[in-house]
């Protein structure tokens, strides 16, 4: 005869479903590995300290292209620097920047893409300035990216959150 604490244990334990959680926390944690993977959204324009960008609220994200930035003493192609800031006269009537145009072409002659060496249309950059660059300093790097054949000129921003208000 089986005691009555005997049939209580086995009452108790085998009652009812569990969840096995072993199984549970390695699915979790595969989800939790999966989403940090595929969902960080990285920018591929480069960091400078030098930059303070300024925000916007456009909705395309940047592509990889040919990249100016001009900071407050330099202005450099994908990182070298071609020209400074302080040889750029204030008053001076020629808009292109000759060492900017100079690097410029060579980078044409170096990309990667041979349907942008083709078509003046596909070629692509972008300039970062500092929020702080006078306009007269980005119309002339502009203005030196369109004469060293450049067909889509960007200006790099940080996206901000649109007003609760503000329509799409």
């Amino acid at each position: 005869m089986i005691s009555y604490r005997i049939k209580k244990h086995r009452k108790r334990s085998h009652g009812g479903s569990h969840m096995a959680l072993v199984p549970f926390i390695d699915m979790l944690t595969m989800l939790v590995v999966f989403l940090l993977l595929h969902s960080s959204d990285v920018e591929i324009l480069p960091n400078t300290k030098n930059i303070t960008i300024p925000q916007s609220i456009a909705d395309l994200k940047p592509r990889e292209t040919v990249v100016i930035m001009v900071t407050k003493a330099d202005i450099l192609v994908n990182g070298r620097s071609v020209a400074k800031i302080s040889d750029l006269k204030a008053g001076d009537p020629q808009l292109v920047i000759a060492a900017l145009r100079d690097e410029l072409k060579q980078q044409n002659d170096n990309s990667l893409r041979a349907a942008a060496q083709d078509d003046l249309a596909e070629r692509e950059i972008t300039i970062m300035g500092d929020k702080d660059t006078p306009f007269a300093v980005l119309k002339r790097v502009m203005a030196t990216a369109t004469a060293a054949e450049y067909g889509k000129v960007s200006l790099a921003v940080i996206q901000r959150e649109r007003e609760a208000g503000a329509g799409a």
